[in-house]
């Protein structure tokens, strides 16, 4: 019997975009933008740094386990904190779903294309992992309820979806829901819902506070703060109870904490992030638009552009990466003809499209497309 299990020797790991100083180092770029992550352009909240810097006084002790985290969220969102857990970034939530609540003849049912990290999560507990092909870029919830067996434990939903930008609705959700057993968890990843909560058709699942869902959120994306890994999560208590029994007892750090307690805080900064992401989105979709590319229509901080094949997708990303600009290819997404770019602050969203327009016009660009 081998050491280590098949589902995990056959396992690709998650890959990180490539990073900045990379780019510099293998193409002697000056200048480079990091427009592959969908992180916050305009850095960290000022008041999240500053909770982080009188945090770092009692370093030497234990965390608590975001006892006070949980309390604020609570208070803000008006349940009880019973009904919130934080960790390490909502991923970190969702492996600790994984073990608190999947037994080995589970299934987990998602889209086709989604976030990367579900699918890893799966494989590495090794359940059988299914999914149903998007509509119209967009989580067919229809055809999930209809995909929904005996075997099912866990439906993840992220909206907005990653990698498309795009929403279900309300009455879309309240129709799925209707065909979901009691014993089957939905899992509502909203790491992007400060982005499209002002959409007056987006389903905001805290009206949602059914006994079988729950909500994951995090402070990487709108609160700038993806290198510190700090999310949460709402939920009925006996769902929090259950994943409270399997979490890492000093999750999160003391540091990440503080940093999501004063983000909460930083209405100034997240009001400048959605301010300045919907400049961004405007004046990179159209610009994208009159250089004839396609872009799927987004309410989160990046957009997914679409071209004719993998490999013109892949000679775009490359042209881009020696102009010092990293995109994300979709290929592990499993959109392979798609390229996501992230809205970054104006002169970065600026260089993208000139860089974009310069590669496009290349013999090699316009060959593969």
């Amino acid at each position: 019997m081998p050491l280590v299990p098949r589902f995990i020797a056959d396992l690709k790991p998650y890959e990180v975009a490539r990073s900045v100083d990379e780019i510099r180092r293998l193409y002697g770029t000056s200048r480079v933008v990091k427009l592959a992550s969908n992180e916050n352009p305009l850095g960290p909240s000022p008041l999240a740094v500053k909770g982080m810097a009188e945090a770092l006084q009692t370093a030497n002790l234990y965390p608590t386990g975001g006892v006070r985290l949980r309390q604020e969220l609570a208070r803000q969102f008006e349940v009880k904190p019973e009904n919130v857990i934080a960790g390490s970034g909502s991923e970190g939530i969702m492996s600790n779903i994984f073990r608190a609540f999947l037994e080995d003849d589970d299934e987990v049912l998602t889209a086709n294309a989604t976030f990367i990290g579900f699918r890893v999560l799966a494989q590495s507990r090794g359940v059988a992992y299914r999914t149903v092909p998007l509509r119209d870029w967009r989580f067919d919830l229809a055809a999930l309820a209809q995909a929904v067996n005996e075997k099912t434990k866990i439906v993840y939903l992220a909206n907005p979806n990653n990698p498309t930008g795009t929403i279900f609705t309300r009455q879309e959700f309240d129709e799925f829901y209707g065909h979901i057993p009691e014993r089957v968890l939905i899992i509502l990843d909203e790491a992007y819902f400060e982005f499209a909560k002002d959409n007056p058709r987006y389903p905001d699942s805290m009206h949602y506070r059914y006994d079988n869902v729950i909500t994951l959120r995090t402070f990487s994306k709108a609160y700038g703060l993806a290198g510190v890994r700090i999310g949460y999560g709402f939920a009925h208590e006996s769902l929090i109870s259950a994943l409270l029994k399997v979490k890492l007892p000093f999750e999160p750090s003391s540091l990440a904490e503080a940093a999501g307690i004063a983000a909460l805080s930083d209405r100034e900064f997240l009001h400048r992030t959605l301010e300045n992401n919907a400049r961004g989105m405007r004046f990179v979709t159209k610009e994208l638009q009159e250089l004839g590319i396609e872009a799927v229509p987004s309410e989160a901080n990046f957009a997914l552009t679409l071209w004719p094949s993998e490999e013109a997708a892949a000679s775009l990303a490359e042209a881009l990466l020696r102009a010092g600009v990293i995109v994300r290819p979709m290929t592990a997404y499993g959109v392979p003809s798609g390229i996501r770019i992230s809205i970054g602050a104006p002169e970065e969203n600026e260089l993208l499209i000139e860089a974009v327009s310069r590669a496009i016009k290349t013999e090699e660009v316009l060959c593969s497309r």
